[in-house]
């Protein structure tokens, strides 16, 4: 697709009151299709599948997944409508285990579960909420992208890392987004998209949105950062987050660390943008953050290719963590958090 094509609107997630359609990220950027769900389970199998993926989506999803399953048991006997809504939050629990934002949104669906004990009243109160949850996120997106976008110096050469746009998020994106908000604001952007390796959210998801949205865009393998770097042609490193731990690290898509690392080492700019549903103060640290291990398929090939041999030892660890000491900002909602530290983040809570 060339810069020239007619822009597509980004609907990641779509609600049709008993149905949820989710744009499947797995065809992009060959093909935009959907794929409906209206059981927990199948949304639960579209978040583990990487149908939706993006901490922000992922959430917004499983609340949707909640509310389909709500609908489906709502003519069955409190108890055992009951007992089916705690398998379905299960279900969900159970598809991505690194996402804080999945938990965020679940915990905030069985506090609407606990307050409604009628089945089909709670069905239409869980409905209810999940939308509000979705339209809560395009809010918060954009007011990261507001903080955010007054860091991005006009003309920046911007390189990011995974997806964080409106396909990771219920609308508009955050790192992303915040490369949206500076090109609406006037001023002349361009991003540099590493591939992403092994899954190429890259490749596939940011170079495909960014021609969307006809911001300049040019691809490289994750291995060229570094040479960009010491060539002076990156200005600043903007990425989101999976989950934030109390103390400031990061967890975000494997090889944002090395990034982080690159950028200290080049004084260039080290920016998080996450909404603040992605921090989690129940992790004191990086070390307590469970990192998602994935098959060995997404390393030996990819799409039925196979380039591995046989028989090989994989390892393929789907994030990694940064350190706090190498974010240089971290952009929320709530405004820019500059060398974020458990003291800072702590602070946000309190406000």
């Amino acid at each position: 697709m060339s810069a020239s094509s007619e822009a597509i609107p980004v609907e990641t997630l779509r609600w049709r009151g008993t149905r949820l359609e989710l744009i499947d990220q797995r065809a992009l950027p060959d093909r935009l299709e959907y794929v409906g769900c209206t059981s927990a389970a199948e949304v639960a199998d579209a978040i583990r599948s990487m149908v939706v993926r993006g901490a922000p989506a992922i959430g917004c999803a499983a609340a949707f997944g909640i509310a389909l399953e709500a609908h489906k048991q709502r003519d069955r006997p409190p108890r055992k409508f009951e007992t089916a809504m705690e398998a379905a939050f299960k279900t969900l629990a159970a598809s991505r285990p690194t996402a804080v934002n999945l938990f965020w949104a679940l915990e905030r669906m069985r506090g609407v579960l606990a307050a409604n004990h009628d089945p089909n009243a709670a069905a239409a109160k869980l409905a209810e909420a999940a939308l509000a949850l979705f339209e809560a996120d395009v809010e918060a997106n954009r007011a990261i992208g507001r903080a955010g976008a007054a860091l991005v110096p006009d003309g920046a050469r911007v390189l990011t890392h995974c997806n964080t746009g409106a396909l990771a998020t219920a609308g508009h994106g955050t790192a992303l987004g915040v490369i949206r908000s500076a090109r609406d604001a006037g001023k002349r952007v361009s991003v540099i998209a590493s591939e992403t390796r092994p899954y190429l959210q890259g490749a596939r998801l940011t170079a495909w949105e960014m021609i969307q949205e006809k911001i300049p865009v040019t691809l490289i393998t994750d291995s060229m950062a570094g040479h960009l770097m010491s060539l002076g042609k990156i200005d600043l490193v903007l990425v989101g987050a999976d989950r934030i731990a109390a103390n400031g690290d990061v967890a975000n898509k494997i090889g944002t660390y090395t990034l982080a690392v690159l950028a200290e080492h080049h004084h260039i700019p080290f920016y998080v943008a996450a909404p603040f549903s992605s921090i989690d103060t129940s992790s004191p640290d990086g070390g307590s953050i469970p990192i998602e291990e994935r098959g060995a398929a997404e390393v030996t090939g990819y799409a039925g290719m196979r380039w591995a041999p046989e028989g090989v030892a994989v390892a393929n660890p789907a994030f990694d963590i940064t350190p706090a000491a190498l974010v240089s900002a971290l952009f929320t909602e709530q405004g820019v958090l500059e060398r974020p530290d458990a003291n800072k983040i702590r602070s946000l809570f309190e406000r």
